[in-house]
């Protein structure tokens, strides 16, 4: 994790960035080029400290970075989650329906877009309503459930309560930032955006999996069986929707498509119960998106990326799953009849909740998988976690890397 030197925020920003610029001459107003210092860096900065500030909130009791840890691969690592799952808003009470997703690896997402097959592709959120990273941090600080401020007004007077936020808005967006709200609101979520671009810190692209393509690290027999598995079209349909690159396994692959599915996830009984929904409440997933009207989008959710996936549990867009290897074994239902009940309950696995579009030619594919291909598998995923993050791999243990 970077480090900043422990002088006013303002004072180090503006430094740093007069540094670069010749001193401050006033020769070139243009600021430093690329090479000398990213542009990124200097709102970057100021993203960091607003990603992680709770007087954002209406309470001041919530952050980007609440739900969003940068010790926990970006996702709510709180224990107050119901279920695990949902995560608890500002104002202590309120519950939305979603699991939180990972920052972690957003900055890839395309802006979202119809393609000219019909098919949604990119964005943020679990129904692309954000078409991009800023349209998305713009949106907790007003969501009733989340962050709870009632206006863009009411945030941007919080920010002008810092005056190290002042100096810094006024110095990278213009002396009258602060004349037009919607203006310095927009200013907010770039920054954040810019923050959340930074790839030292959301994508680092450094986990074993990565290492191994690079010779640093040996796989052992039951990942690369795994990573087999997970690459073959003859034994699991995996990389039909998490191979993004037209090769396999290559060291810049996300783990997604970044296209809209229905995999027939099961309705989260205990977040419904929890935060009130009304009987009957469905989640129609891509298609409560204002751009989309097509019915047969109903109950699709962005493919999400399988980086970190091992330590950013629970699973599916409303956290239904806690544990990884159910949801291999979810995914097997569909071709093993032997795989009748959910190990987390013992009970028979939920019926979809939009069973009206759920993708079975898609799903019903290969094989059944044995016990032994679904442990290899799992092995192959958690192979996928930064490096900063693999002491929180369950079962992770101390010992040092294989040569």
């Amino acid at each position: 994790m970077r480090s900043y030197p422990a002088v006013p925020f303002a004072l180090a920003l503006l430094a740093a960035v007069a540094g670069c610029s010749g001193g401050g001459s006033g020769e070139d107003s243009s600021g430093p080029s690329e090479e000398e210092r990213p542009a990124l860096h200097t709102q970057a900065l100021l993203g960091e400290r607003l990603f992680s500030d709770t007087n954002l909130s209406r309470n001041r009791t919530q952050a980007c970075a609440t739900c969003h840890d940068p010790e926990h691969a970006f996702v709510d690592a709180r224990s107050n989650r119901v279920g695990g799952a949902v995560s608890l808003g500002d104002d202590g009470v309120s519950l939305g329906d979603r699991n939180a997703p990972t920052a972690a690896y957003a900055r890839f997402s395309p802006t979202f877009a119809i393609k000219a097959d019909g098919e949604a592709l990119g964005g943020q959120f679990f129904d692309g309503r954000a078409a991009t990273l800023a349209e998305q941090a713009a949106g907790p600080p007003l969501n009733p459930v989340e962050m709870g401020m009632p206006d863009k007004a009411s945030v941007v007077a919080r920010l002008r309560e810092n005056t190290d936020y002042v100096e810094a808005f006024t110095f990278l967006y213009g002396d009258d930032i602060f004349a037009d709200v919607d203006a310095a609101y927009g200013a907010m979520a770039e920054s954040i955006a810019r923050f959340e671009e930074e790839d030292d810190r959301f994508a680092p692209f450094d986990s074993k999996y990565d290492r191994a393509l690079r010779g640093d690290y040996e796989m052992t027999s039951q990942e690369r069986l795994g990573q087999t598995l997970f690459f073959s079209k003859q034994f699991t349909n995996c990389n039909l929707c998490h191979q993004l690159q037209p090769f396999a396994m290559r060291p810049d692959e996300i783990f997604t498509n970044y296209l809209y599915e229905n995999i027939g996830v099961p309705v989260n009984t205990s977040v419904r119960a929890a935060n009130g929904s009304p009987e009957g409440f469905v989640d129609h997933g891509l298609l409560n998106n204002p751009a989309i009207s097509d019915q047969a989008q109903d109950g699709r959710y962005k493919v999400p990326t399988l980086r970190n996936v091992a330590v950013t549990g629970p699973y599916m867009h409303n956290g239904v799953f806690a544990d990884l290897r159910t949801v291999v074994l979810f995914y097997d239902k569909f071709n093993n009849p032997e795989r009748t009940l959910n190990p987390e309950t013992g009970e028979p696995w939920g019926e979809p909740e939009v069973a009206e579009t759920v993708e079975f030619e898609d799903l019903e594919h290969g094989p059944a998988l044995t016990d032994e291909r679904v442990d290899a598998l799992v092995a192959f995923l958690k192979l996928l976690t930064d490096r900063r993050y693999e002491h929180l791999i369950p079962d992770a243990t101390a010992a040092p890397d294989a040569p």
